[in-house]
């Protein structure tokens, strides 16, 4: 039995949350929405040390056998703390890596003083969906999207 280990992200997680990153934004490419929502949510790319370094927002990573195979990044600004980003590679999932991950978001959060947390999820992304389900978050509202410019073309209506 893995005992899953989640700690704030340090300086030297660096390059290894650039790689997570770029595997994360890669694998949504081809999902409904994905298009868009990486179009909305730059890449950190070279920011990542900024980030960990500084106090808002939060950067969880799952750690195993010291390697990195997840991360998470929280606004935990109140009253609503805002999940930004959350991936776990493939072969690490079904190892409760994602659920600590949440959980862990969840403490940093209430100790913040917000009174909810948000996150999201893509049409059709059951993984994570399923994911903040167990950790009680669940859909408050549904946005749908189409483009009004001109007929939809398939690959509009995906982003």
């Amino acid at each position: 039995m893995i005992d899953p280990l989640v700690r704030r992200a340090r300086p030297a997680d660096v390059d290894d949350l650039v790689e997570l990153e770029v595997t994360a934004r890669r694998a949504l490419v081809d999902q409904r929405g994905g298009g868009r929502w990486l179009d909305e949510h730059p890449a950190h790319d070279d920011a990542w040390a900024e980030v960990v370094g500084a106090d808002r927002p939060v950067v969880l990573v799952a750690v195993l056998d010291d390697l990195p195979v997840g991360f998470l990044v929280l606004d935990p600004t109140p009253p609503v703390a805002r999940v930004e980003q959350v991936y776990v590679l493939p072969e690490a999932r079904e190892l409760g890596f994602g659920d600590e991950l949440l959980a862990t978001a969840i403490d940093h959060a209430r100790q913040a003083g917000a009174t909810r947390i948000e996150g999201e999820a893509l049409p059709g992304d059951r993984t994570i969906k399923n994911l903040y389900e167990r950790a009680g978050i669940t859909a408050r509202l549904i946005v749908v999207s189409a483009p009004i410019s001109g007929p939809a073309s398939a690959a509009d209506a995906s982003r």
